[in-house]
């Protein structure tokens, strides 16, 4: 396996990095390092972050080494712990205000925002050059995902996805075994997330909004509604209009092992299904399988097409290998090869069959230790390599997560086409994007 041991001494920008690495024969950024800074711990960047109350509060702490120059969110009560920690940043409660404020003074944003309101703090962010930190599953629709991919790479902007888990050294010891070669060829990967979550109960009487709240912010881009219990600040995740159930919630942590092992991008054939679709609230379980074709790996190795089941819920290929549901315990991915299979999770991993592999006892360390995700994302600020889990990378993984869901929703099967980011059906093609509400308008 190759690997990236090149430093950027700090005389080139990221930039220009960037161009010179695409241009070099056999030159690549492993997604196995972490960024490494071109300039000097003392150079602070100045950040904003949009979001701190919930996911907010780590990702704020995963930054709080820099100058923390600005602070927004819709809560004033949720977000009152961090602006009690940050009594020097600037307090907002509308992003769009504070880019029109403080724009000059941003270098960098962090977003932790409610799924529906990912993309437009984001796209608001890199149309004026800032880099950003954004939470999974980097936005609501897929057409936002690509829109802010794409902007990424035209304008030579530092992203990360939050993927957080990406940096454990158990994840990446799964990682490490699949690109060893010891099982063989992978002809199929089951990834799940133990979950029966969602069809949250319908919502009741219209109630007064609470304190602090500023509720018609909080709806951002999605249509006018009065004020009720059960979405903010968090059953939101399980209603189509704002959030994309726990396969959005955690598809982009447990599918960035298979998509990281296996250098996968986007699918060519999605199938779904499960119980009847709500049209309002996401499912308590659902399947769907994602369908990617033969690719060349970062090391130049040919890979062979290969299917990844995705379930929310246990999958059945457990019992029909013979796999004790408890081994699965804390284990979401089961990889298949010609010559044995990896039962694998954030933490730790079991070779299989077992006596087998009796004399494996650790995995092949060929991947570098990440420095810290967030400090993977600031040393790319200031003109290191790339974030281990930059747009580039989890943008096709977050468009592969909706369109997961998607097939489930049309309960059927479809082709891909990624170039040109159309499916073979129409009720497909109507779920990649929404309208947004006057005035939110991109």
């Amino acid at each position: 396996m190759s690997t990236n041991s090149g430093r950027n001494n700090g005389t080139i920008s990221r930039r220009t990095f960037t161009s010179l690495a695409a241009t070099l024969p056999g030159f690549f950024v492993s997604h196995g390092h972490g960024a490494e800074p071109a300039e000097g711990p003392s150079d602070k960047l100045n950040i904003a972050v949009v979001g701190i109350g919930g996911q907010g509060a780590p990702n704020l702490g995963g930054v709080k080494s820099q100058n923390i120059v600005a602070l927004c969110d819709v809560d004033e009560k949720r977000a009152g712990k961090a602006f009690e920690q940050h009594p020097n940043a600037r307090r907002f409660t509308d992003f769009r205000k504070m880019f029109d404020t403080m724009e000059k003074e941003i270098d960098a944003v962090v977003i932790s925002t409610p799924d529906h309101t990912h993309f437009h703090p984001a796209w608001w962010a890199m149309e004026r050059g800032k880099h950003v930190y954004l939470e999974k599953p980097l936005a609501h629709e897929v057409e936002e995902v690509r829109r802010l991919t794409d902007a990424a790479r035209k304008k030579g902007l530092a992203t990360q996805l939050g993927s957080q888990r990406h940096a454990l050294a158990g994840l990446r010891a799964g990682v490490e075994i699949v690109k060893s070669g010891m099982l063989g060829t992978i002809t199929e990967v089951h990834s799940w997330v133990k979950s029966e979550r969602g069809m949250p109960a319908l919502q009741g009487e219209t109630l007064p909004v609470p304190a602090g709240l500023d509720w018609d912010l909080w709806l951002g881009p999605a249509p006018e509604r009065p004020y009720t219990k059960g979405f903010a600040p968090y059953d939101w995740r399980f209603w189509w209009e704002f959030g994309t159930g726990d396969t959005g919630n955690w598809g982009c942590h447990i599918l960035d092992i298979p998509f990281w092992a296996l250098d996968l991008a986007h699918p060519v054939h999605v199938v779904g299904s499960g119980p009847t679709p709500d049209p309002d609230r996401t499912p308590k379980s659902l399947t769907s399988r994602l369908d990617f074709p033969a690719r060349k790996a970062a090391s130049g190795e040919s890979l062979p097409a290969v299917s990844v089941h995705w379930y929310q819920g246990l999958p059945p290929v457990l019992a029909e290998k013979g796999i004790d549901a408890k081994n699965a315990k804390d284990r979401n991915n089961l990889f298949i090869g010609t010559d044995g299979m990896l039962l694998c999770g954030f933490g730790s991993w079991q070779l299989l069959p077992a006596e087998k592999f009796a004399e494996i006892k650790a995995a092949p360390q060929t991947l570098a230790a990440s420095p810290g995700f967030h400090k993977e994302w600031l040393a790319a600020c200031r003109g290191g390599t790339p974030a281990t889990c930059n747009f580039e990378y989890s943008g096709p993984m977050a468009e592969s997560v909706l369109l997961a869901n998607i097939a489930y929703r049309v309960q059927g099967e479809f082709d891909w086409d990624p170039a040109a980011m159309k499916s073979s059906r129409d009720d497909v093609n109507a779920l990649l994007r929404r309208e947004y509400r006057r005035g939110w308008e991109v």
